[in-house]
């Protein structure tokens, strides 16, 4: 009786795709590898072979050689119900996936607060990957402050406890942008400007009301309320509550994040208040939660695409050994619609 293993037919080997192309066989590694010094008749030749025969590069003796795991970790500090229904988490990772698609490399992710902080660290310290990026970094989380300095890592938006010359950084001018915002309102002839802001323990919560502050200053108004959200709808709902509870009048309000305008503009429906006729609003990010929320929003467009094809294109460079700009800023839009 013939056994399985008798049957199976040999995978295809590096000597075999040499012979075939009629080169040599470091030549035919060099091809795999990508390497400048072969010739372009070469090239063609050993790629006819390889497909010919089904060639699949040992990857496990590529990574020996090179030291290089061809991975790299996507760390996402939040939880998974979190990452899951926020828009900007999925479409940053496409944007990571778009770019590493271009490359050699695969894409881990790790939904870091479903699991042991030092559980993480060790396994991207542990030679499981070549870097990794940080979305969506907390003050209160200080495990990635040694890890950038022994991996290449990118942070997606400014971390709050790594120190600055050891991170590399791919952000927003989120103090700018919030005041573009706030100075439409402004200009718009609202006087008694609030805000409900993102969360303190992140980068983006602290400037984006740092840069309503600005505005406001600049243009010699008084403050408005402020509350606090989680950047989500139901944290800008209750934000909005607590500031028509409050007591103090308002005709516009800038919102951190386009998530949080639209819990708040189902508030002032029910409310009876009408937008922008009553109070006008502005949000930030330009996601799915700006066009379908009535009226549509006027709001801040950061292309979170972009964010994370550029992290990855950023980390790419580091792991090569590349000279790379310590923080790399991207645009901002002002997307005029109804809420104001």
């Amino acid at each position: 009786m013939t056994s399985e293993l008798e049957v199976r037919p040999a995978a295809p080997t590096l000597e075999a795709v040499a012979a075939l192309a009629g080169v040599s066989r470091s030549t035919v590694s060099r091809v795999v590898n990508a390497s400048p010094r072969v010739t372009a008749e070469a090239i063609d030749a050993v790629n006819r072979a390889i497909e010919q025969l089904g060639y699949v590069p040992n990857r496990a003796a590529r990574t020996l050689a090179s030291r290089r795991t061809q991975a790299i970790a996507l760390v996402i500090p939040e939880n998974t119900a979190k990452f899951f229904s926020d828009p900007f988490f999925a479409t940053v990772v496409q944007g990571i996936a778009m770019h590493l698609g271009t490359t050699e490399y695969t894409l881990s992710m790790l939904i870091a607060s479903e699991t042991n902080p030092e559980k993480t660290r060790r396994y991207l310290q542990g030679g499981n990957v070549d870097g990794a990026l940080i979305l969506s970094h907390h003050s209160d989380d200080n495990s990635y402050r040694a890890l950038a300095r022994s991996l290449p890592v990118v942070f997606g938006g400014r971390p709050m406890s790594v120190e600055g010359e050891d991170s590399y950084v791919v952000d927003v001018d989120n103090i700018g942008a919030a005041a573009i915002a706030t100075k439409f309102l402004v200009d718009h002839g609202r006087t008694r400007i609030a805000t409900i802001a993102g969360p303190q323990d992140m980068a983006a919560g602290l400037d984006r009301l740092a840069g309503w502050r600005a505005a406001l200053g600049d243009a010699k108004l008084r403050p408005g309320a402020v509350e606090i959200g989680d950047f989500t709808p139901p944290g800008g709902a209750a934000a909005m509550e607590r500031l028509l509870a409050s007591g103090q009048p308002f005709d516009a309000v800038f919102v951190a994040s386009d998530q949080m305008a639209y819990g708040a503009l189902g508030v002032l429906r029910d409310r009876g208040l009408r937008v922008p006729e009553d109070i006008a609003i502005v949000g930030f990010d330009n996601d799915y939660y700006s066009t379908s929320s009535m009226p549509p929003l006027t709001t801040i467009e950061q292309s979170s695409v972009a964010m994370g094809a550029k992290m990855a294109e950023v980390l790419v460079r580091l792991i090569a050994g590349e000279t790379v700009e310590k923080l790399t800023m991207l645009p901002t839009t002002m997307i005029e619609r109804d809420s104001v």
